[in-house]
């Protein structure tokens, strides 16, 4: 359920909109059980009231350390921290970071839809924003804002004007007249989940020029393994989680400034299918099914507690 708020809606009466919606749709969707899941602490400010069996925290990212972070988050992280029964993470190095803050608390990096990408591997026809670009292609998928390293795409773009880089993605919390222009820079802004393969297989590789600072210190990008999953050969700045797994694993090269041109022109020297079956067998335990059902088999785990640790106090 997504709530739709008049825009110019306070802060306060939004919140009280919100607590509403919720507990209308819980009064009226029988349920034996209430997991409540929080991607972000901020939902505690118009959930703190439910009476829920077990509470989810997903972790997916340090949102404290996001460009215009709300000033109360961290104290709401806590707040949520201690409601919490079971906390998860969007990687290993958030995981390393938070595991002290939890007494259940489990690291689970992104998996892949292999299928849905596989479909970029497929011959298909060019989409009409992007049949005009000459090739070789170098592309980006994903949310650009503060975490995006523009002058590091700048420079690339400078330094290799026979390749052309594509960025597809909404433009979020940066000014898009910031954003650099050249004759073989296209941003094409934001595009469905199901029309990326059509762009993917268009592609002669991909790349993930993120910069290195508290925004990206410890996200786990789930394009890293969707590019693989794509048939593309990935460059990346150095994501510690990306250099931990990817690279260690000889499946992404890791870049900088001083080496992007000559690391993106060796891998478009090379096949395209060059690293396919290395790729598909790491990718091969990497479902978003084994996914779910690790951390189903959690919750369940936290549900069974509920009635055990009153018997224990009793005792």
């Amino acid at each position: 359920m997504t709530p739709i708020i008049p825009v110019g809606t306070s802060a306060t009466k939004a919140d009280a909109l919100q607590r509403r919606f919720v507990d209308q749709i819980v009064a009226s969707t029988p349920h034996e059980r209430l997991t409540a899941w929080y991607y972000t602490p901020m939902a505690l400010r118009f959930s703190d009231h439910l009476a829920y069996d077990v509470c989810v925290y997903d972790c997916m990212d340090e949102l404290s350390a996001f460009k215009n972070a709300p000033a109360e988050l961290n104290q709401l992280e806590k707040a949520l921290f201690q409601r919490a029964d079971i906390v998860f993470t969007g990687g290993q190095s958030l995981y390393e970071a938070k595991r002290s803050l939890h007494r259940s608390i489990f690291p689970f990096p992104s998996s892949i839809d292999v299928a849905h990408f596989h479909q970029a591997r497929e011959p298909g026809e060019d989409p009409l924003d992007q049949a005009n670009i000459p090739h070789p292609r170098v592309g980006y998928f994903g949310v650009i804002d503060e975490r995006l390293d523009v002058e590091l795409v700048a420079q690339a773009a400078a330094a290799m004007p026979d390749v052309h880089f594509v960025l597809l993605g909404p433009v979020v919390k940066i000014d898009p007249a910031r954003l650099p222009t050249a004759s073989n820079l296209h941003w094409l802004g934001g595009k469905s989940y199901a029309d990326l393969p059509r762009y993917l297989r268009h592609w002669s590789a991909g790349w993930m020029p993120f910069k290195l600072n508290e925004a990206t210190r410890y996200i786990s990008p789930t394009k890293t393994p969707e590019f693989l999953a794509a048939g593309l050969p990935v460059v990346s700045t150095a994501i510690v989680d990306v250099v931990r797994t990817y690279g260690a694993e000889g499946l992404v090269d890791i870049v900088d400034a001083e080496d992007v041109e000559a690391k993106l022109r060796s891998i478009l020297a090379r096949p395209r299918d060059f690293l396919v079956e290395k790729v598909d067998a790491y990718l091969a335990d990497m479902s978003w099914e084994k996914t779910w059902n690790a951390m189903a088999a959690h919750i369940q785990r936290a549900y069974a507690m509920q009635s055990v640790v009153p018997l224990l106090r009793g005792a």
